[in-house]
């Protein structure tokens, strides 16, 4: 007999009537499966030993004896137990609620074909990883919670369906924060993202600070999102840059109370200054902050802490934009660097543990999580009172900085990777070594890990490289890591019925063992109910194939900054200036950039950044051309192949031409990568040739770029009338953190500025930046 068959078999399902939700939530789904209208559900007082039923319960190791079940000689602190015999009686018992919804989905789904002889007498399953936990969460909380057909209770089910255990909450119930800055300046839009503490409740300190109503919504909206990830067994945190900025009005009224100036000055058109933490009172008011946003949501388990960027900083850290700065109380002069990256590291610390002692008042297993890459300046001494409670997310223990210590699996001379993504493949045994002297002191790593939206292919959802998911999740878990910092969160369902890599995850989450060619052949057939199953196999092989031979022009352009700088809305020419400046305003005023970032004119440069440079595009480029096309025009062949012949029932094929549209959108990402290579190759070749022959050339080079570029303009426009919803895009209007529905209609606008500056000579102003930046802003007020 299959566990299937004996599922079917339940006649009864009790649970104990003091149960959390989300035992309910297990239920239901369970019920659903059994399909009987006369299985009996009953709530009871006690649950007896010798119940003739099946039980559903949340329990701690302790409480194992009370259903009748003998712990094994070292119990686990995390596990479920299930037992299901041939006549449907047994039990489901998940040591923490976030483990119960996940396991229920996966005794029905995926050990639907095991003998019932495997769970008959009772099996101990330990997931393999105890926390899973959304970093970023980019749909739920940030920028794409705007999503066009985003259903956010779906969402949560299917993070809980998946076997993910903790998720952020706090979003802004806004599209875009109250900051407000000079015209032209791009840094109010930051704040859309991450919301700090002060967003959602205030203090006595800076009680009318922000509009009362702006707080109450908020503050609902994160509520909303904490009752349904409580009611799916998913623990609520949050995710703040902190110590962020305050409108300047706050320092009129306390004016010894101003902290770190943390604008990025190039990005910023004014000063934006947070308060000095090393202050009592201010340290006051974060408690009270964290105090009162707790006694309204006391389920919440964490918070997680991003600084030095987006407006927040840590007072004198070394990778503060304008440099070490800070409040009066730290710091005199003359100090050396020593001691103020001692100091500035230990204030650090002691904001982190007003946080936890604060929140853990109210739950006593409350963390505080923080990334290190901002604190390469002060390092060791972060590193060293990490401790009970304080902890960190990262993609690498062994990182100084942003550094990445990890090569590209296909191009070992290359690290320019994507932190957590399948691209790191390797994992250095000194990490593990770093991690247990954490866990010694009570404090933890948690590693990144990326299969989703934002950290691989932005704005693209829903593209398969399954295998390789498996491969980074197992890479993980062999080496002994236990917290995931999963970046990006999921892909919303209704926006991608079939997203394999998820399943994979799910899967993993029980199955640590499995064996992954088995379980995708599954799952082909499931899909394709045995029609054409080794077409969408053979597709998936494929096109992880072309995913590893993308070398990775830029990892900003592979990430949020496809969005930020409108790479499929801007039109790539020889020379950008040479478009009439009122014609460019459709894309420029949704880029994230000032009017003298350089990047609006040459696209190796952001800010003060050098992006790449033109001997690493024209690798790039020529990598691209020489081992991605050939796997992804296979892998799109072979799909429309089989989509060209005749079958009695379409409905069956439905995922193979989901994921044909999926992956025809890859080909256009990385063409639109490839073109951005070669534009930096050929337009710096031209300007930097020594002969006719080399302009030539490199003019050439540029032609045939733009030529492809339109082409696949028309190519990315006709997949916006496929039905499939293949990217992210939001329909209460464009901004600069993601892409609009207006985006079809941009791309008409590309094309034809495309086609008509083609032939323009190549150029690019070198002094574009501080030409513009002594051009007035409102010119007519110059000359008035």
């Amino acid at each position: 007999m299959k566990i299937s068959d004996a599922l079917k078999n339940i006649k009864k399902i009790i649970y104990p009537d003091t149960s959390p939700r989300v035992v309910e939530r297990s239920i239901d789904l369970l019920n659903a499966f059994i399909s009987s209208s006369e299985t009996v559900i009953e709530p009871v007082k006690k649950v007896l030993p010798d119940e003739k039923a099946f039980v559903v319960a949340v329990a701690t190791s302790s409480r194992l004896k009370e259903f009748g079940i003998k712990k094994p000689l070292k119990p686990k602190d995390v596990f479920v137990y299930i037992l299901l015999r041939k006549n449907g009686t047994g039990c489901c018992v998940s040591s923490h609620t976030r483990y119960l919804f996940s396991f229920v989905n996966h005794l029905i789904h995926h050990m639907d074909e095991w003998s019932i002889d495997a769970i008959n007498c009772g099996k101990w399953i330990i997931p393999s990883f105890t926390w899973q936990r959304i970093s970023y969460d980019y749909f739920f909380t940030q920028q794409g919670r705007i999503q066009y057909r985003l259903n956010r209770e779906n969402y949560v089910a299917e993070l809980a369906r998946l076997g993910f255990t903790h998720i952020e909450v706090n979003g802004l119930a806004f599209p875009m924060g109250l900051e407000t800055g000079p015209k032209g300046e791009a840094y109010p839009m930051f704040y859309t993202y991450c919301p700090a503490l002060d967003q959602f409740v205030s203090s006595r300190l800076n009680k009318g600070l922000y509009p009362n109503d702006y707080l109450s919504a908020n503050l609902t909206f994160l509520k909303q999102n904490a009752k349904q990830a409580v009611e799916y067994g998913l623990v609520p945190g949050l995710l703040c840059f902190e110590p962020r900025s305050v409108p300047e009005q706050f320092f009129h009224e306390y004016p010894m109370l101003r902290g770190a100036r943390v604008d990025h000055p190039f990005r910023s058109f004014k000063p934006r200054y947070n308060m000095t933490i090393t202050h009592p009172l201010v340290r006051q008011h974060y408690a009270e902050l964290i105090r009162n946003l707790m006694q309204e949501v006391p389920a919440l388990g964490f918070i997680t802490i991003w600084t030095n960027d987006s407006g927040a900083g840590f007072e004198h850290t070394k990778s503060l934009y304008v440099g070490r700065n800070g409040g009066a109380y730290l710091i005199r002069e003359w100090k050396d660097d020593a001691e103020i990256s001692r100091l500035a590291g230990e204030n650090a610390l002691r904001f982190f543990r007003v946080l936890r002692d604060e929140a853990r008042k109210v739950n006593p297993s409350f963390r505080v999580i923080t990334r290190m890459e901002s604190f390469y300046g002060e390092h060791e001494t972060i590193w060293n009172g990490l401790s009970d409670g304080l902890e960190i997310e990262t993609s690498s223990l062994l990182a100084r900085g942003w550094e990445m210590p990890y090569r590209h699996p296909k191009y070992r001379d290359s690290n320019q990777i994507n932190a957590g993504t399948v691209y790191q493949m390797d994992f250095d045994q000194r990490e593990k070594e770093l991690s247990e002297e954490l866990v010694k002191r009570e404090s933890a790593a948690h590693f990144y890990f990326s299969a989703g939206p934002h950290s691989m292919f932005d704005p693209l959802i829903g593209i398969p490289y399954p295998s390789l998911t498996c491969k980074r999740l197992r890479t993980l878990h062999e080496n002994g890591v236990d917290l995931l910092a999963c970046t990006g969160g999921i892909v919303p369902p209704e926006l991608v019925p079939h997203d394999i890599n998820q399943e994979v995850i799910h899967s993993f989450q029980y199955d640590p063992n499995m064996d992954v060619d088995a379980f995708l052949e599954k799952t082909a057939l499931k899909w394709t109910e045995g029609w054409d199953a080794n077409v969408l196999l053979k597709a998936w092989k494929l096109t992880e194939e072309a995913i590893l031979a993308f070398p990775n022009v830029t990892p900003l352009y592979s990430t949020y900054g496809f969005t930020w700088y409108r790479l499929w809305a801007r039109p790539l020419v020889p020379d950008i200036e040479k478009i009439p400046q009122n014609q460019r305003e459709y894309y420029e005023n949704f880029m994230c950039t000032t009017p003298h970032n350089p990047n609006n004119v040459d696209l190796s440069r952001d800010v003060l950044f050098y992006l790449t440079d033109p001997d690493k595009s024209k690798h790039d480029m020529e990598r691209i051309d020489a081992n991605a096309w050939d796997p992804l025009d296979k892998a799109i062949n072979v799909i429309e192949q089989a989509l060209n012949k005749a079958t009695p029932d379409p409905g069956k094929r439905n995922v193979l031409y989901d994921q044909w549209i999926r992956i025809k959108a890859l080909k256009c990402w990385m063409t639109t990568q490839r073109n951005i290579a070669a534009w930096i190759t050929g337009v710096y070749g031209y300007m930097n040739a020594k002969s006719e022959k080399s302009k030539l050339t490199e003019r050439k080079r540029v032609t045939d770029l733009i030529q492809r570029e339109v082409e696949n303009s028309k190519i990315l426009h006709g997949l916006f009338d496929s039905g499939v919803e293949f990217m992210a895009m939001t329909d209460q209007g464009e901004t600069p953190l993601i892409y609009g529905k207006n985006l079809k209609k941009l791309l008409k606008v590309r094309i034809s500025l495309m086609e008509k500056h083609m032939h323009d000579e190549p150029f690019i102003d070198h002094g574009y930046m501080e030409r513009k930046a002594g051009e007035p802003s409102e010119p007519s007020a110059a000359h008035s």
